[in-house]
């Protein structure tokens, strides 16, 4: 894992921002990423994956909804025989496409909201299997269902709160963080998880509430509002380049100033 930054390095001149993406290659491409951008990265992994042995049954539609998924249908041999796959977003139709899968249909917009309306109106009577991790949106399911799929939901992996997190709580209490990137509702409860075991949660509310936070898509700024932080940035786009950009565009001015 990249290294979490000494509290005594920090420097005035460049904002701190926490990123909570898997200990994996997120993590690494969010951290040089945060560099370029002229940041100070904070790398506190929130999620672990934890696989379940399953893999994607069949169905009319495939649907992914993460990297994380396709790799472990791919380790698992899966073949998706004459199914429609249907990736989230581009970085899960990049997986699919690495892995020597297909890709049939992406949406416009990188949620599952977008997947139900651009699938809304052909899957009628179809079969849809859709495969993700243990904590997927009820929107999904639902909305295809409203649409008048057989939908069915494989488990292919489950997200955990890794033990160490929690080192960006502390910097946030301490009135020493600028940003925080939190790419799921997940993240955003692990964080305020890890704030309480480690005995900071209501100074992490306060600190992150002087900072600036950014949430990737409107389910994660609800879940980050009812817990009590104010959201300062929602990019259009779901992905953590547009959201980790537009937080320190965001931030920069006001940082520039103190």
């Amino acid at each position: 894992m990249p290294e979490f930054p000494d509290r005594d390095a920090l420097s005035a001149a460049r904002l701190t921002a926490a990123l909570f993406r898997p200990d994996d290659d997120r993590l690494e491409d969010g951290v040089e990423l945060l560099d370029s951008l002229g940041a100070t990265a904070a790398p506190d992994p929130m999620l672990a994956v934890e696989p379940t042995g399953e893999t994607p049954r069949e169905g009319d539609y495939v649907v992914f909804t993460s990297k994380t998924g396709v790799e472990l249908a791919s380790k698992a041999a899966w073949t998706p025989n004459d199914a429609v796959v249907c990736a989230i977003g581009s970085r899960t139709a990049d997986a699919l496409r690495a892995a020597g899968y297909p890709v049939d249909l992406v949406p416009e917009e990188f949620s599952s909201t977008g997947l139900v309306a651009a699938l809304e109106s052909e899957v009628a009577g179809a079969t849809v299997e859709v495969a993700r991790s243990d904590h997927g949106s009820p929107v999904l399911l639902d909305g295809l269902r409203e649409a008048g799929a057989d939908v069915h939901e494989t488990v292919l992996y489950r997200l955990v709160r890794p033990p160490e997190s929690g080192r960006s709580a502390e910097l946030a209490a301490d009135g020493d963080l600028d940003v925080a990137l939190f790419t799921s509702s997940l993240t955003v409860s692990h964080f305020l998880d890890a704030a309480e075991e480690r005995g900071v949660r209501e100074g992490a509310v306060a600190g992150l509430n002087d900072a600036v936070v950014a949430a990737i898509g409107e389910p994660t700024r609800e879940t980050a509002e009812a817990e009590g932080l104010a959201v300062d940035v929602v990019p259009e786009t779901a992905s953590f380049e547009a959201l980790a950009t537009e937080a320190v565009e965001f931030a920069a001015p006001s940082h520039a100033g103190e």
